[in-house]
């Protein structure tokens, strides 16, 4: 399984931004998706995440009412990102778990539970 992220990129403060996540390789109907971001200097941590089925979704609190997770189909995931802040900037990496079950979000409380990842995609938000 191969995960392409893409749609990073520089933005002012405020601006909004969106990441795509595709997956190759197999089917990922049964796996959970998600982001995870890291800053220079500091640990990855979990951004958001939604169910194989997209039918619920999970927010880091620092994001939560601002990013939006979607998965528009079995193998792709958006990040949509509103109301950016310079605190946002970090590599964005897309990420997918195989889990159900309505403890799904519990697999994305670390960085260390995840069964793919994607290759990063820069956000750099100004001030």
């Amino acid at each position: 399984v191969q995960l392409q992220a893409s749609g990073g990129g520089l933005v002012q403060a405020g601006d909004s931004l969106r990441l795509s996540c595709a997956a190759s390789g197999r089917t990922l109907n049964r796996y959970a998706m998600g982001w995870f971001r890291q800053a220079p200097g500091k640990e990855r941590e979990f951004v958001a995440g939604v169910s194989g089925t997209g039918g619920s979704a999970y927010y880091a609190e620092p994001v939560r009412g601002r990013f939006i997770i979607s998965k528009n189909n079995a193998n792709t995931v958006t990040l949509q990102m509103h109301r950016l802040k310079p605190e946002d900037t970090a590599v964005y990496y897309c990420a997918a778990a195989e889990v159900d079950g309505s403890s799904w979000f519990v697999r994305f409380s670390t960085a260390h539970d995840m069964d793919y990842w994607g290759k990063g995609t820069l956000v750099t938000v100004s001030s």
